[in-house]
């Protein structure tokens, strides 16, 4: 099933309503915004990620060829100099994310991660259904996640791409028998095979989908996709303890960022 319906794949800036947003988040788990980005915005994104990604690859060569569907820790030093890692900052905090941000998690909204997904070498690694939670927890506490914890995805695709298949209302609710043998691959089942109910959301340059980390998920390859995926958190789920020191703006930094709040949120949750 493909999303069609006009509150989503339509929307454009000027017709936010986050009240709106707000209500298709928590009833379906996700929104998708199309056109939100300038050319101007994504070629300047595009050239700090295509930074990053080279030396990445360059790095992780083996790995890459290999396993690999995605990197992690972008705004890191590893790879960017200062100036690229404040320019990234300043995107993630930009008003823009800020207001999609701040529409599903009004109060101390706090940075947790960046990953960056990409087609994989190997032509053996499938697109697979899983949730977040599920790397994390046992059955029992992946259970409790969905009900007590708070993850997004916010994802900003640099390309065109066939984007993500996503099964509507699974943040809210647990797996049938069938969607847990498949994302478990139990009794036979494989995490590449085709479920009921799923929503496959195509995606371009300059729109941006904004999902529930615990919600049932895939990406979908193809097309050399390149995705940049930004991950916050609710202050009171306590997930700074999964954040980076190296990924979050050290004080020379803050001071360079125009809206610091996002991190600083996350810098006084990992000091208390």
């Amino acid at each position: 099933m493909s999303d069609n319906s006009p509150s989503t794949n339509h929307l454009k800036p000027q017709q936010l309503k986050p009240q709106q947003l707000k209500s298709q988040y928590d009833e379906l788990g996700y929104f998708v915004v199309r056109d939100y980005f300038s050319a101007a915005e994504m070629a300047a994104l595009r050239e700090v990620i295509l930074t990053f990604h080279n030396a990445w690859k360059s790095d992780n060569l083996e790995f890459y060829k290999e396993v690999a569907f995605n990197s992690s820790l972008i705004t890191g030093s590893e790879y960017l100099t200062d100036d690229n890692r404040v320019k990234l900052f300043n995107f993630i905090s930009s008003p823009k994310m800020m207001t999609l941000i701040d529409t599903v998690i009004p109060v101390n909204a706090s940075f947790m991660n960046t990953q960056l997904f990409f087609d994989p070498p190997n032509s053996e690694l499938k697109d697979f259904w899983h949730r977040d939670c599920q790397y994390d927890h046992d059955i029992e506490n992946q259970k409790k996640a969905i009900t007590e914890t708070q993850v997004m995805h916010l994802r900003v695709p640099l390309f065109d791409e066939p984007g993500m298949e996503l099964i509507p209302e699974t943040h809210k609710r647990w797996d049938t028998p069938e969607e847990l043998d498949v994302r478990n691959e139990e009794n036979g089942r494989l995490s590449n095979e085709n479920l009921p109910n799923g929503t496959k959301i195509k995606l371009a340059a300059g729109d941006v989908l904004v999902f529930s980390a615990d919600m049932i998920h895939r990406g979908i390859y193809g097309l050399d996709r390149l995705a940049f995926d930004i991950l916050v958190f609710d202050s009171q789920s306590d997930f700074s303890d999964h954040v980076d020191d190296d990924c979050l703006p050290n004080a020379v930094l803050l001071k360079e960022i125009d809206n610091p709040k996002i991190y600083l949120n996350t810098i006084y949750a990992k000091k208390n």
